[in-house]
């Protein structure tokens, strides 16, 4: 690894694979979420968040919307054939 920067309590190093770790003053690297922020105030890496899926979300509501009222035909269907039954 070779060292890139070195930022006030941390260095940032570099790995073969192009990927960064980055280490604290305690000699312990750091990791998850404060890594991320520390490479991005750096300007090192550029964060991206994924775009929100919502069409699969509307096609469920779709599907449901047409249900419905099948099962409400079954039920009165079914309702009809009790009534009958009891006369």
């Amino acid at each position: 690894m070779k060292e890139v920067q070195t930022a006030g309590e941390y260095t940032i190093y570099q790995k073969k694979s192009g990927r960064y770790a980055v280490k604290g003053t305690d000699k312990k690297y750091v990791n998850g979420d404060d890594k991320a922020k520390i490479l991005l105030d750096a300007g090192l890496v550029e964060i991206t968040l994924p775009k929100p899926a919502e069409e699969p979300v509307e096609a469920a509501a779709e599907e449901a919307t047409e249900e419905a009222p099948a099962e409400d035909s079954a039920e009165a269907a079914a309702d009809d054939a009790t009534n009958e039954a009891k006369e």
